[in-house]
Order: structure tokens, then sequence, then C-alpha cells
């Protein structure tokens, strides 16, 4: 019997002609521009806020005054008092922040760790339901049904037994009739819970199961799994969580606009009204096209919102992406 020629044997066997026109080709050909669609929509928000707004406001004193003076007939007199509301925006965004990132945590560290599996994605699909109500639901809630509850139970029950903290105690003349920082505050967490625990969440449930069966080999109980390893390689996501809700609360305007008391000055204590950048806006949109000096401060007030918003957010997709996957970031983080 005929050997077979070991040349040809060895040689590979002639791959098939490529099409002339590929199918993937036209998706790429397609898709392409219509990944251009966000980047195209904020270049035209920001062209159009910079040519609608006088960039000149920004670099005067009255922009920057701590008193505010707005009066149709004297447009030239008028002072913005802008850092007050960006104090209010810190105050509210901040101590929001703090309390939805302590409960996200809680909540993230139940789900992925504690918590029978149907348990947990019953109260993650609950949690996820959150996200999706309107904020002007939330500011009904908070102005209808909590404001009251505020003004006249809560509040004189917290000035009564923690009067000697910062902040907690002053004249009760101060106080708004329930609305206030203590409301906008709450009013924020729970609209920041649900995004800040969906990401915390999936940060912690990609940790490779590698990682975690060597720490238990290795003797660590489940909490010191979770808080040594888990976390430790689950840290990025956490952070680009922490910045996003950041950019959630300072962006959040209808829901705060109604509850957060719309007095233009420094809050002496929590129980007290404050205004926020984005609320100050909603406040002056009827009247912005009435005046050009109004319209022109309240354009200038949304690019600093812009900008604040954009750094936080580009924060987040450093902190959640520099490194790469999580499985990388273990390696070197262990």
């Amino acid at each position: 019997m005929a050997t077979a020629d070991p040349a040809l044997a060895a040689s590979p066997p002639a791959s098939p002609t490529p099409p002339a026109w590929d199918r993937y080709k036209l998706l790429t050909w397609l898709g392409s521009p219509l990944a251009l669609i966000p980047l195209l929509a904020l270049l035209a928000v920001a062209l159009a806020i910079v040519s609608s707004g006088d960039l000149t406001l920004l670099l005067r004193g009255d922009f920057w005054s701590l008193t505010f003076n707005w009066n149709p007939l004297y447009p030239d007199q008028a002072a913005w008092a802008f850092p007050l509301y960006l104090l209010g925006t810190a105050i509210t965004a901040g101590l929001a922040l703090l309390f939805a990132t302590l409960l996200s945590l809680a909540l993230a560290i139940s789900l992925t760790a504690y918590l029978p599996g149907w348990l947990g994605r019953s109260l993650a699909t609950l949690t996820n339901l959150l996200a999706g109500i309107p904020s002007v639901v939330y500011g009904i809630w908070g102005y209808v049904v909590l404001a009251p509850y505020f003004g006249l139970t809560l509040q004189p029950t917290l000035r009564s037994y923690l009067a000697w903290l910062p902040f907690f105690g002053g004249p009760a003349a101060a106080a708004a009739p329930g609305t206030g920082v203590l409301l906008a505050v709450l009013i924020l967490t729970v609209m920041i819970v649900p995004l800040t625990t969906a990401i915390i969440r999936d940060s912690l449930a990609n940790v490779p199961s590698a990682v975690l069966e060597a720490s238990l080999a290795l003797g660590a109980t489940q909490w010191e799994t979770m808080r040594r390893v888990r976390l430790r390689v689950a840290r990025r996501g956490v952070m680009g969580a922490v910045f996003l809700g950041f950019g959630r609360a300072v962006g959040e305007s209808v829901a705060v606009a109604m509850v957060v008391g719309g007095q233009t000055q420094i809050p002496p204590s929590i129980y007290s009204g404050t205004t926020t950048v984005s609320a100050f806006l909603l406040y002056q949109q009827d009247s912005a096209f009435q005046y050009a000096a109004l319209l022109h401060a309240l354009v200038d007030f949304a690019l600093v919102l812009l900008l604040i918003t954009l750094f936080f957010n580009f924060l987040a997709q450093r902190a959640t992406g520099e490194r790469g996957a999580v499985g990388q970031t273990s390696a070197a983080g262990l």
C-alpha cells in the first residue's frame, strides 16, 4: 500500500477564500457613528451653555458674593451668592453620600455573602426598583408625608436630646417647618442607595472565587475574608460607586428643591433650610427667559454644575477602570 508524501501531509489545509463583503463590516460602518452620539450630545450641551451664558460673570465679585440681591429694575446691582448655593450642595450631597455609602456597603455585603440566594436576589430586585421611581415622587413623599413628622415630632426630639452636639441645637426660630437640611439629606440618601448598592454588589460578586477559597483555606473566617480580601479586591468598584453617587446627589434638583427649604443662607443647624445649585436653577427657571441678566447667571450656574458632575464621573471611571478587571487587581492587592 502506497504511503502519503510527508511533505504533503505536513502542509496545512488551504483556507477558504474570504467573501468579498463581510457582514460585520456593515455593522462596524453603521455602529461607529452611533457610538459617537453620547459624545456629540455632550458637546452640543456644553456649546449651548457656553454660547448662552456670560463667562465674564464668573470672574466678577458679585457672582461670588455671600449675599443674594436680584432686582430686575437694577440688573447691574445683582449679587448672586453662588458660594452659598455651592455650600448647600456640598452639605446635602456630602452627608447623603456618607449615609448612602454606609448603607450600601451593609446591603451589598449582606446580599453577596450572608443572605440565602433567593432572599438576596429578592432584596436586590427591590433595591433596584427604587432607582426607577421618579425624583418628583420622592419630593412629594418628603414634602407631604415626612415634612410634617419632622417639624412636629423628630426635630423637637432631636433638639431636646442632642442640643449639646454641634448643629443639632440653635434657636428654634431658625428651623424650617419640617423641611431643611435634615429632610433633604434623607431624601438624597434614599435616592443614592440603589445606585451605589448595585455597583458595590457587582464589584463584590466579581471577586474571583479562587481568592476567596484561598483565604478560607488559610483559616480566615467569613467576615475576615470579606473585610481583608473581598473589600480590598473590590475597592476600586467601591470608590467608583462613591463618586457616581456624589455626582447623582449634586445634580438632583426636583426632589431637593421641594424639601431643602429654599433659604439662601449658611444653615446654622441641620433643621434649617438652605439652597443648592440645582434647586436654585429650578426655582428661577420661570423668570429666566424674561430677564437677560438672570438667564446669564443661571447658565453660568449650570456650567459650573456640569463641570463638577463631569469631574466626579471622570474620577469614577478612573477608579473603576484604571487597573482593568477585578481579577487583575486581586493579584496586585493581595
